[in-house]
């Protein structure tokens, strides 16, 4: 079997397994024929998503109407769910856009499957929230204007009334305490489960919430050292205690198996008492509940408070015939006013300290600059492997089963035998 095929068929069947993210696709060798030596064209996963789409479009047109812009940039954009499967298929044909966005784990896939090439960027451009910044075997393969932070939200008045104190960056709730704020939480009977952690949610989700628990237990989605293993540390004894503890959570009744399909409406309602879900709940939260609102980081499970890093990215493809525009156009969106003005339309964290003082909530002092101390002090990036995709469905389906019930321990073998036999299939993923 040839290398481009097998490329082919190992990134398009991660694609297909990762419902509702940006998964892999094929080696691509040209860019999009509807391309000329004067237009480039950028494809956007946010068709659904109008807020940040218009920001990303309004780049476009001043970079498009700016008297140095070195080719027109055009933008289309698909809907999330069938992005997806439209990236594969170009790059399968050759026939990808020379701009792509990517959701952030997933870049070293793309940069192994040789259709996305290195960014020929200023170091002063991608000295980012490290969060932002993809790279894979020492090279930058795309960068984000924003990131989002993991937390917690509760009432402050809740708390008082159980006794429990608010969780800080100084001082995190460690997992003994947040066992005794959710006892006491529970003795106040006015909850049926005082912690809601989106356990509704698929996809990537799944890893994006949940591996970070693993990581602060001292577990690890795959060994980082070489990428080559899931084995002990997915299914070592430490992951296993992460397992226990977080089936534990529902045995206890502390939370639900599988919550609403709404977690941040659900707390709003004053149907949990805490609610782990991200920044991005935080401006909603904070107009319904306004003082009485606190946003805490999450559990120091022994390695301290870990959540997630990196969001949607931006890359050039290998096949681009226009790199020095697409380059050129990525530079000018990185700028300070730009990165504001998409932060502040989708409420994320802007990629820069520059931007952020452009963002009164991000700015120093401001309500929201709590989750960019998040992400600046606690955030792992999901594992730097092309492996990642399958690896993402594999502990997916593991969290799966712990939380209904399946035993840790066979649980995370199988996650981990699958992730072995996947990394050794492709060569173990070398460039």
């Amino acid at each position: 079997m040839n290398k481009r095929f097998t490329r082919v068929l190992a990134t398009s069947l991660a694609a297909a397994s990762l419902l509702g993210t940006l998964g892999a696709c094929s080696k691509g060798s040209a860019s999009s024929s509807s391309e000329g030596a004067n237009e480039i064209t950028m494809w956007t996963h946010n068709a659904g998503n109008p807020e940040e789409l218009k920001a990303i479009e309004d780049v476009v047109a001043a970079y498009n109407s700016s008297s140095d812009a070195k080719a027109k940039v055009k933008v289309q954009a698909f809907p999330q769910d069938s992005y997806n499967d439209s990236v594969v298929s170009a790059a399968s044909a050759g026939n990808l856009p020379c701009i792509v966005d990517i959701d952030g784990p997933n870049v070293p896939n793309w940069a192994w499957a040789e259709y996305l090439q290195p960014l020929n960027l200023s170091t002063d451009l991608t000295s980012n929230l490290p969060s932002t910044v993809a790279k894979w075997d020492g090279e930058t393969y795309a960068v984000g204007y924003y990131d989002v932070a993991l937390a917690m939200m509760a009432r402050a008045s809740d708390l008082k009334a159980a006794g429990v104190r608010v969780a800080t960056i100084e001082e995190p709730w460690t997992a003994a305490e947040f066992q005794d704020a959710l006892t006491k939480l529970k003795a106040l009977g006015k909850w049926e489960h005082p912690l809601d952690m989106g356990t509704a949610g698929t996809g990537e989700w799944l890893p994006y919430a949940y591996s970070p628990m693993l990581q602060s237990f001292g577990g690890d989605l795959v060994n980082r050292d070489g990428f080559q293993s899931a084995d002990g540390v997915l299914n070592g004894d430490k992951a296993v205690e992460w397992a226990g503890w977080f089936r534990g959570l529902v045995d206890q009744g502390f939370m639900a198996q599988k919550s609403g399909k709404d977690s941040t409406q659900d707390f709003l309602n004053n149907k949990s008492a805490i609610l782990y879900t991200g920044s991005w709940a935080a401006d909603k939260a904070k107009a319904a509940l306004g003082d009485d609102l606190v946003v805490m980081p999450t559990v120091d499970l022994g390695n301290g408070p870990k959540i997630g890093g990196a969001s949607w990215q931006w890359g050039v493809t290998s096949g681009c015939e226009n790199a020095e525009a697409a380059m050129d156009y990525l530079s000018y969106s990185l700028k300070p006013e730009n990165l504001a003005a998409v932060a502040k339309a989708t409420g994320t964290i802007p990629a820069t300290n520059d931007a952020a003082a452009l963002i009164p909530a991000f700015a120093e002092g401001g309500a929201n600059r709590i989750f960019m101390e998040f992400s600046r002090n606690y955030a792992v990036m999901r594992p730097e492997t092309p492996a990642y995709p399958f690896i993402a469905t594999e502990f997916g389906k593991a969290a799966q089963d712990v939380l209904a019930g399946a035993d840790p321990q066979g649980a995370l073998d199988k996650a981990a035998k699958a992730i072995d036999a996947n990394i050794k299939s492709n060569g173990g993923y070398q460039k």
